[in-house]
């Protein structure tokens, strides 16, 4: 073997065993984005639809907790799935009982004439970390004084604001942030862009870079498999295909505003549990340690400042 030769293996080996060590690096991570609920329940729920043969079902703490807990998540923060007041009571009973359950991000609608008294009613309780809202409800507020101030009242109560929408929904962000800059927001699924495998559009990615300006704007990495519009749980399982976005992402909110979350059980249709986390492990793991950390814990904890449980 020449000099050349054992060099090129050398590097090849202490790359793969780079990679093998990073891998056993335990992690103590919090998935910011699932979704539970229970069809069976007096009531039923308004979503999913009957008809949906994957996500009709029971999704419950106890089946998150085989499919990721072997990947070292220890914890979630539960967003809402259903517009319904009381359904914020359902998810808060449900954290009651759950300790791996650490924020609860409920529904309410910040335009209404109820909501300071819904917030009062709900923040009583620690677990609940806040609200989501559409992009549309976020565009028609942006021109409602009711709206910003009951965000404000928000911001006062130490909650914060996720908002889901499509790729032009960060520019709109950008715009409340300016407006209430005091309050924490945090874009979901990376704006639910379409994942090629190609560098991001233009458009999105000066929408990001206008929302992150803001101090208090973070961006959630979730529905990653989502994004490809594959939906026979054969999203690319390989990092590289992810990686245009990613790196885009990471251009924009650094190490300090990106946060993990699977979008889980929604993301079953797309790909599995490993691949997804498969897929931002490695990328984030090769930022280092200290990068992996926050954005599979310490960033969420900064957004939301969930329960220590």
């Amino acid at each position: 073997m020449n000099r050349r030769h054992f060099l090129h293996t050398s590097a090849l080996g202490v790359a793969g065993l780079s990679a093998v060590a990073a891998e056993a690096r335990p992690l103590d991570a919090i998935d910011a984005h699932t979704h539970f609920y229970d069809p069976t329940r007096r009531g039923g729920v308004p979503w999913p639809d009957p008809k949906d043969k994957l996500l009709y079902r029971k999704a419950l703490p106890d089946e998150f907790a085989k499919v990721a807990g072997k990947h070292g998540v220890t914890s979630t923060i539960v967003v809402e799935a259903s517009p319904l007041l009381e359904d914020n009571q359902w998810l808060l009973d449900l954290a009651a009982l759950e300790k791996a359950i650490v924020g609860i991000v409920g529904r309410l609608n910040p335009a209404g004439d109820p909501f300071p008294a819904h917030l009062k009613r709900f923040a009583k309780d620690d677990l609940f970390r806040g609200i989501r809202i559409g992009h549309d409800e976020l565009r028609k507020g942006l021109e409602q004084k009711a709206f910003l101030h009951h965000l404000r009242l928000m911001a006062k109560a130490d909650r914060q604001l996720d908002v889901n929408g499509g790729p032009d929904v960060p520019a709109d962000v950008a715009r409340l942030a300016k407006l209430v800059p005091e309050l924490r927001i945090v874009i979901n699924h990376a704006a639910n862009l379409r994942i090629d495998g190609k560098a991001p559009p233009d458009a999105w990615r000066k929408g990001m870079d206008a929302a992150a300006k803001g101090k208090n704007v973070w961006c959630k990495v979730s529905a990653l498999v989502e994004g490809t519009g594959r939906i026979k749980r054969d999203a690319p399982a390989e990092t590289k295909f992810y990686r245009p976005v990613l790196d885009a992402l990471w251009e924009t909110f650094g190490a300090d505003r990106l946060i993990y979350g699977s979008n889980w059980p929604v993301s079953e249709r797309s790909a599995s549990y490993a691949t997804l986390f498969g897929v931002v492990r490695q990328y984030f793991d090769g930022k280092g340690a200290a990068a992996s950390a926050r954005f599979f814990r310490k960033n969420a904890e900064a957004a939301y400042k969930p329960l220590k449980r």
